[in-house]
């Protein structure tokens, strides 16, 4: 089954016209590497909702969603800020994700406090962003994602500003979250870390001028691909061919 499809996909930014077909099927890592302004975080939007496409199809899990709403899509999203409230409790930040009431029942709380265990923060549920160092806020984002059970996932360079040894960590802990789902989630992972695409990701895209250039898998790409736009990109030569 296909999750994700988006078919002659467009938007148009600073007289700029950026195109995406694509599909990434149930249960796949895809990463999307690829300069800035490349149109990563654009195609992301789109499949969001959080952008509209002025021509072409979205669509997930086999519906057109192209004209739905963000909330009524089936996706969770991370980003690089890891948008909890910070007034709100741990605990609080995580239920919110599927009660988003002023006042949250006990259930709510129970399972916000079982995601929290999940991710490694077991005793931090009444912990208040401020008191949490970066890859402790990222975890909380990461539980609240979890505890919204969504089929698709969209990361959106969330372990950006983690030094490299916790941003390895964080994205293991996303790959030791999905093994052990019973659905695993179909994930879109943009970074400007190549690396990180190594022992995660099923299959990359390299996006260029607003256009998916290639696709295929990991190591292929990042280890002997002879695009030159891509080797540029990497800062690195075309690799030998073989025999020679």
């Amino acid at each position: 089954m296909t999750a994700i499809e988006l078919r002659g996909v467009t938007h148009r930014y600073e007289g700029v016209e950026m195109r995406f077909d694509l599909a990434v099927g149930a249960g796949e890592w895809l990463a999307l590497i690829g300069p800035s302004g490349a149109g990563k975080s654009t195609l992301l939007d789109l499949v969001a909702g959080f952008l509209r496409p002025e021509s072409g199809t979205v669509r997930l899990q086999g519906v057109d969603r192209t004209r739905d709403e963000p909330a009524t899509r089936p996706i969770s999203m991370m980003f690089q800020d890891n948008n909890l409230f910070a007034h709100l409790t741990a605990e609080e930040n995580v239920a919110i994700g599927i009660e988003p009431r002023a006042r949250l029942g006990r259930a709510a709380r129970e399972r916000a406090r079982s995601a929290l265990a999940e991710v490694g923060l077991e005793g931090f549920a009444k912990r208040r962003p401020s008191d949490m160092s970066g890859g402790e806020r990222q975890r909380v984002a990461l539980a609240r994602v979890i505890l919204r059970e969504r089929p698709i996932l969209l990361l959106d360079e969330p372990f950006a500003a983690l030094g490299p040894a916790l941003r390895a960590e964080m994205l293991a802990l996303v790959a030791s979250l999905r093994t052990r789902s019973p659905r695993p989630p179909t994930i879109v992972m943009v970074t400007h870390h190549p690396d990180d695409a190594r022992g995660f990701a099923d299959r990359l895209a390299f996006l260029e001028d607003g256009h998916i250039r290639l696709t295929g898998p990991v190591a292929e790409l990042l280890d002997r691909s002879a695009d030159s736009r891509l080797r540029a990109y990497l800062g690195e030569r075309a690799p030998p061919r073989e025999g020679l």
